[in-house]
């Protein structure tokens, strides 16, 4: 985390300290920070503001500050350096990572692995609204990377599940194991769904997961061991690089432009290191919302061949992207490639629905991997879901919100323009990529006090570098109250 020792704060935006309360100023700033630091919001390693910066931010006396601190520490949330402040104290969690590689011969391409909890303070935001009295209240979460939820609001799911009640689908669904490679009607359902973009995956060749995330988990349990090289996009997504840490992989950054990713350094790292794995996003990638080129999603698949690496392409945002848009498994027809995707981005985050296409072999390993972690996932969802694909309804519900997308994506835009970013990609699907010009880890702390959530751009950076860049969710940047505190935060 960048060090915020010179972070500025505008007082204005301190104003959840009581005076009057029954608490102590000094109570009161611990349990602010207490909150932050046990919902990740904070990760181990984040430097505390200095004593004389705090008091300046809260308007309090220093021996007022350092009380708070002292009191952080007598809970072991916070350690004092000498000379250098007060840091948020690493958890074996956050250790872990650096445990798991000890013994594995570093390189200069290599990036450093990533404590989880930097990656999941994003994602805990996004989840967690905070109570009376704690530390900061969440207006927004302009950094997300999902749809608000009125917009994925439907019928369909609910008539699904009636649908299964009457015809007597609900004991069986509820009161059984369901089959571990998924429900069969679903993974029909998905193999249909796949034929659409001119994928031909049979069911006996898909796997239904909890979500997406789960997908990618089992197949680094499958396909990798502690210290194995694996390439990844740059930028990319942070809950990758950080499931790819817990694993103790050797993550090789591969430089993402506009069509793609940087072919020579590709080929440059294939060569010297033997990946097993290249974890990608073909169309609408996370966070510049950039697809794939024809040509290059040729190369890489020539480099796949030679240098005997899978391609897992990662399809998460599929529904709001267009049918001819260029997938690798589509050219490749699962040969080289794996096809990771969910329903978490356009109709039901909660059921957490997912699914792998792939090889016939790689399948029956991750079947092995999923019975050892859940046995089985949830038929009754997974049949709700095959029902709504076979009628046709998420089809419709998509195309509504496509339409609304392209609204919002326009006017979010012009507010992020007039507030002084710049686009580093053309806007596209559902998530941005600006340079503002600041630091914004930086940035994001001081906006966090304002109750709004981002996402700086060194989340999306294998190595963790400080950045000027940051992803924005262009449904979730409707507000100008949010755009206001962005100006002042910037300065």
């Amino acid at each position: 985390m960048a060090n915020l020792t010179d972070t500025v704060f505008a007082s204005s935006e301190a104003a959840t300290l009581q005076r009057h309360a029954a608490a102590t100023l000094a109570e009161q700033l611990a349990a602010q920070f207490a909150a932050r630091i046990r919902n990740r919001l904070l990760p181990p390693g984040s430097r505390l503001p200095s004593v004389r910066d705090c008091a300046r931010r809260y308007g309090l006396s220093t021996q007022t500050v350092v009380a708070a601190y002292d009191r952080l520490q007598a809970l072991g949330l916070v350690e004092a350096r000498a000379q250098r402040g007060y840091f948020v104290r690493a958890t074996e969690e956050a250790l872990a990572p650096s445990i798991a590689r000890r013994g594995a011969a570093q390189t200069e391409v290599a990036a450093p692995m990533m404590p989880p909890t930097h990656a999941t303070a994003l994602v805990r935001g996004m989840f967690h609204q905070m109570g009376a009295g704690a530390a900061v209240a969440l207006r927004g979460a302009p950094g997300s990377g999902v749809l608000p939820a009125p917009w994925l609001e439907s019928p369909a799911l609910g008539s699904a599940l009636r649908r299964i009640a009457r015809a007597n689908e609900l004991e069986q669904a509820s009161l059984h194991y369901g089959h571990p490679q998924g429900d069969l009607a679903l993974r029909e359902a998905l193999s249909r769904q796949l034929a659409g973009l001119s994928l031909q995956a049979p069911p006996q060749q898909i796997l239904t997961t909890n979500g997406a995330s789960q997908a990618l988990d089992l197949v680094l349990r499958a396909l990798t061991r502690p210290g194995d090289a694996v390439l990844v996009e740059s930028p990319g997504w942070a809950m990758q690089f950080a499931q790819m840490a817990h694993h103790g992989l050797k993550l090789l950054p591969v430089p993402r432009g506009a069509d793609g990713p940087d072919l020579d350094i590709l080929d440059q790292l294939a060569r010297a290191h033997a990946p097993r794995l290249f974890i990608c996003v073909s169309v609408l990638h996370n966070p510049t919302g950039q697809s794939l080129s024809a040509a290059s999603a040729h190369r890489v698949l020539q480099l796949a061949q030679r240098y005997g690496f899978q391609v897992v392409e990662d399809d998460v945002y599929a529904a709001l992207a267009e049918t001819s848009s260029p997938r690798m498994s589509v050219l490749d027809q699962l040969e080289h490639t794996i096809y990771l995707s969910g329903f978490s981005k356009i109709l039901a985050p909660g059921w957490r629905v997912g699914f792998v296409a792939a090889a016939p072999g790689i399948i029956d390993r991750l079947i092995d991997q999923k019975l050892l972690a859940v046995l089985t996932t949830p038929t009754l969802s997974e049949r709700a879901l095959a029902h709504v694909l076979g009628q046709g309804q998420l089809r419709r519900t998509t195309q509504q919100v496509r339409d609304r997308l392209d609204a919002a994506r326009a006017r979010a835009v012009r507010w992020a323009e007039k507030a002084g970013c710049r686009f580093v990609t053309p806007p596209r699907g559902l998530l941005g990529w600006v340079d503002t010009g600041v630091d914004t880890a930086t940035l994001a702390q001081r906006l966090l006090d304002a109750g709004y959530l981002l996402a700086p751009g060194h989340l999306f950076d294998p190595q963790q570098q400080p950045s000027t860049r940051m992803r924005i969710n262009f449904t979730q940047t409707q507000d100008e109250a949010f755009w206001r505190a962005y100006a002042a935060a910037r300065g």
